[in-house]
């Protein structure tokens, strides 16, 4: 599935160097090289502003309390996603609410978020105007929201509803315009989960620069990976990001002086300093995951496994025209899914399920009383999806092994 050694040794010697230079600084926690790394993450994401944290799960928390998420809300998000989504909402003392995704992307669905709105307040609001313009996308700070979560205003007059949890799912972002005009039309603010999203964009507007905060997981496996666990927040809002820097630090605004109840969740600068070495390479291996997409595409599309028709025995997840797919995984909807990954798997075949269960219906969410079939897109993606081998390093001849061993299976 990935084979992170292959990245090793084409940039060994620049990591070796900027481990050995935070050893000789002997500043091992935050400090300059942090300070730098987050520099260099707004630039590369057009915010305004970056958090460095300890880990993705740390950035979803930070992020979602200094939107003003307390303790009783409620957050709306996708029940397909990694367990870090949701979590992190119950970590901030709110309550999800899982809306089902769209089936063709499998990002969550702004017709059925704007839905279940109506469901809550007794609008009778036009599903079509979460359809909105290209420019919307563009026009984030008039958005009065993110301030006002700074500073602890509370928004949102749905009952409990204060915030949209948007996942930016495999490397392809959300419909980000259409939720931010359900967003603004109903006073809630938008966090993105784009743990899996760096360098992806929607509308030509980077991830991390549309909701008021952003969330990035640099876990060993991301497309922009640590050495360890490390994370980061974006966000436009000077406020709320001094706000993170204390929450980071036990809510330590200065040593040993404590206004609120944070958390431990500061990054270790030898972190940092392999994600600056490869920060530099992010754009080159963006582009070569895309390649080696569209190879996929070509030679499935070639061996019959994918078609227009409904015979064919694969399906892949739909790009939108306004995204720019970065490649996390590359995905598709296999029938008997689980025997393909057996028999790929007896072939030396790497493969994944990204994800088994929806999250709805993960036992610890009991309390939540959703059942089977409340979101059937959500649960028919956990019975089909089969992730392949997706990293830049992938030789065309590995990916040509790939599709014949599942050209094989389905012989």
């Amino acid at each position: 599935m990935l084979d992170l050694s292959r990245q090793y040794e084409l940039i060994k010697d620049d990591v070796l160097e900027a481990m050995g230079r935070v050893c000789e600084s002997q500043q091992l926690i935050l400090g300059p090289e942090v300070e730098a790394l987050e520099s260099e993450i707004t630039a590369f994401t057009g915010a305004k502003e970056a958090v460095a944290c300890a880990s993705g799960t740390d950035a979803l928390w930070l992020a979602l309390v200094a939107a003003g998420v307390r303790a009783g809300d409620e957050v709306i998000t996708t029940p397909f996603s990694f367990f870090a989504s949701a979590n992190s909402i119950v970590r901030a003392g709110a309550k999800p609410v899982f809306v089902d995704v769209d089936p063709e992307t499998l990002n969550l669905d702004p017709a059925k978020v704007l839905a279940r709105l109506q469901q809550k307040t007794g609008s009778s609001t036009s599903p079509t105007r979460a359809r909105s313009s290209p420019s919307r996308s563009a026009r984030n700070d008039r958005a009065g929201y993110k301030t006002a979560a700074a500073n602890g205003k509370r928004h949102g007059a749905d009952g409990g509803l204060r915030a949209i949890l948007p996942v930016h799912l495999y490397g392809q972002c959300a419909a980000m315009d259409s939720l931010q005009q359900v967003a603004e039309e109903h006073g809630l603010v938008i966090i993105e989960d784009a743990a899996q999203a760096i360098g992806a964009k929607w509308r030509a507007q980077p991830a991390g620069s549309m909701g008021a905060c952003a969330a990035f997981s640099f876990y060993p496996t991301k497309n922009l990976s640590a050495y360890g666990e490390a994370g980061m927040v974006t966000t436009r809002d000077p406020a709320m990001a001094a706000h993170m820097r204390r929450l980071r630090n036990h809510g330590s605004p200065e040593r040993y002086l404590h206004t609120e109840f944070g958390w431990n969740a500061r990054m270790d600068a030898i972190q940092a300093a392999v994600l600056r070495v490869k920060l530099k390479h992010i754009t080159k291996w963006t582009r070569q995951r895309r390649e080696r997409a569209a190879t996929y595409d070509r030679l499935l599309g070639e061996a019959g496994l994918v078609a227009a028709n409904s015979t064919a025995p694969l399906k892949l997840p739909a790009t939108s025209e306004h995204a720019f797919h970065v490649f996390h995984q590359y995905v598709v909807r296999a029938e008997r899914r689980d025997e393909l990954r057996k028999f790929l798997s007896e072939r030396g075949i790497g493969s994944e399920v990204y994800y088994p269960i929806p999250l709805h219906l993960q036992p610890v969410f009991a309390y939540l009383g959703y059942k089977e079939g409340d979101l059937p897109e959500s649960e028919r993606a956990t019975k089909e999806v089969l992730a392949l081998p997706m990293f830049p390093e992938l030789t065309a001849e590995e990916q040509h092994h790939v599709v014949v061993g599942i050209a094989e299976f389905y012989g």
